[in-house]
């Protein structure tokens, strides 16, 4: 039977039987691939704890019909056992990785952008350096713009006549000018607009010295606009504690 070895961050998992789980991974090479870990769930499995959600793993896996079967793991670093204990950052991990399962639909179709992207967002959680809203909302813009859905935040999304603008529409793409502003346009604050786009520029100096206002507001935006596309709201979103 075919193998291949991989590295990936565990997304989620659930009971398969007895003993055993359905394990959802995002791999650097092989894009988003599910896979049964047999026997992980008895007391005696050799690797049963390093499949646990948020955990980056090396894994041997057995490609099958429509499930492969993990055969080997070893832990590299478990960002889930490091968050456990601060709710807001803990919420917010699993935000992002239920965004990176959304973004990454067709199994096996390579993501390596988006596998970056979601390690990235796991170690600035890790690392406390900065407010976990902030992360939660750079991975987000950054990863509906790697999905192809990349909001402007300072030229106009239609016509690029250059910001900023205060017209802000889901569907119009982001901000819009005064001429191609459309009706049900939201009219955020400049400096919201501002944070967005340090946000998706990675300018932390500017995210880190933002408002409280500017945050909530940003928040609401951008879940607002990955709801647009995703055209369903997570789960894990309403339970994020916002500080």
């Amino acid at each position: 039977m075919p193998t291949y070895r991989d590295s990936g961050v565990v997304l989620r998992t659930h009971k398969l039987g007895e003993a055993d789980r359905i394990i959802t991974l995002l791999t650097r090479s092989h894009g988003r691939v599910r896979a049964v870990a047999r026997g992980v769930r008895r007391t005696s499995s050799k690797f049963g704890a390093r499949l646990e959600p948020m955990g980056l793993v090396d894994a041997q896996l057995h490609i099958g019909r429509s499930l492969d079967s993990v055969t080997q793991v070893e832990s590299l670093f478990s960002f889930g056992a490091d968050l456990a204990g601060d709710y807001p950052r803990w919420t917010a991990a699993q935000a992002i990785c239920e965004t990176a399962e959304r973004l990454t639909p067709e199994e096996r179709e390579p993501a390596p952008a988006q596998f970056q992207l979601l390690v990235g967002g796991l170690r600035a959680l890790s690392q406390r350096e900065h407010a976990p809203g902030l992360v939660l909302d750079a991975y987000l813009v950054r990863s509906l713009a790697i999905a192809g859905w990349a909001a402007s935040f300072d030229a106009c999304a239609r016509c690029g006549e250059a910001g900023p603008h205060r017209a802000f529409s889901l569907p119009g793409g982001g901000a819009l000018c005064a001429d191609c502003r459309v009706p049900g346009s939201a009219t955020p604050r400049p400096a919201t607009l501002e944070l967005l786009g340090a946000l998706l520029s990675g300018d932390w100096a500017v995210a880190d010295a933002s408002d409280e206002r500017a945050r909530r507001e940003a928040s609401g935006l951008v879940a607002a606009y990955l709801q647009w596309h995703l055209e369903r709201q997570l789960k894990s979103l309403p339970l994020v504690e916002r500080t």
